[in-house]
């Protein structure tokens, strides 16, 4: 019997150890051991740009008369202005392959390449040929980055320009226990960033203007025996409920 008790823990120890050498599988974008992370410059963390428009990129666009004047109109009782700005749906245009998007009276503009503040005197010009002093106002409507790891996954938009990853993790709802500050992953094209925030001096270097397209992976903080348990837990049950057994049939005898 005591041969049979020890069979059932050492079964037990078996199924933790194979459970413990598995608890990694969930883990994306492991890096082998010496990996050397793309170079933080300066103008990573330091350079203020105006993001330039994109082909895919899709753009909210309002055109107003008047140089806009019916947007800050002091008294719209008089002038029977009804403008509800926030209320109004707003149609996105997409930039398509060629560089252009399709807008509404003045057809296709070239806007690839251009910063917002361009594209809005650009199509400007344009309207300018039907109506008096035109007023475009124009946004970015799907400037995105991918959270993921122990933050579970999330789409952050990035709806004001230059936002850093520290303004992105408090998207996110920032850093739980579960969380390893010490090792956030930043994807971008080809470049991967290995980030510290777990000291002031790795804020300092790590802290990044984030680009759309970006992918933020926190690294979780692996518990091997309290998941192992979790995830065995049916089998260590039935090893105790054995041995338990075994126990109480031996002190019968």
């Amino acid at each position: 019997m005591n041969t049979l008790i020890s069979k059932l823990i050492l079964l037990s120890i078996v199924g933790i150890t194979f459970s413990c050498s598995s608890y990694k599988q969930n883990l994306m974008f492991k890096t082998p051991e010496n990996f050397q992370s793309s170079e933080i410059s300066p103008e990573a963390i330091n350079a203020i740009k105006d993001y330039q428009i994109q082909k895919n990129d899709l753009l909210t666009i309002e055109v107003f008369s008047n140089n806009g004047e019916r947007i800050i109109d002091p008294n719209p009782e008089l002038t029977n202005t009804k403008i509800q700005t926030g209320e109004r749906n707003k149609i996105t245009y997409l930039v398509t392959a060629n560089g252009n998007a399709k807008l509404p009276l003045i057809n296709e503009v070239k806007l690839e390449g251009l910063t917002l503040r361009q594209a809005e005197v650009s199509v400007q010009t344009e309207y300018a040929k039907y109506f008096k002093d035109p007023y475009v106002v124009m946004h970015f409507a799907n400037k995105r980055a991918v959270l993921l790891g122990a933050t579970g996954g999330q789409i952050i938009p990035l709806d004001n320009q230059n936002m850093r990853l520290t303004e992105v993790l408090a998207l996110g709802k920032g850093l739980d226990n579960n969380a390893q500050a010490q090792n956030i992953c930043v994807l971008r094209n080809d470049d991967v960033y290995l980030i510290d925030l777990s000291t002031i001096e790795g804020y300092k270097e790590g802290d990044i203007l984030i680009q759309p397209g970006d992918i933020i992976y926190v690294e979780p903080i692996r518990r091997p025996l309290t998941e192992a348990i979790r995830e065995n837990g049916s089998i260590i049950s039935i090893v105790v409920s054995l041995a338990s057994l075994v126990v109480i049939i031996l002190n019968v005898r």
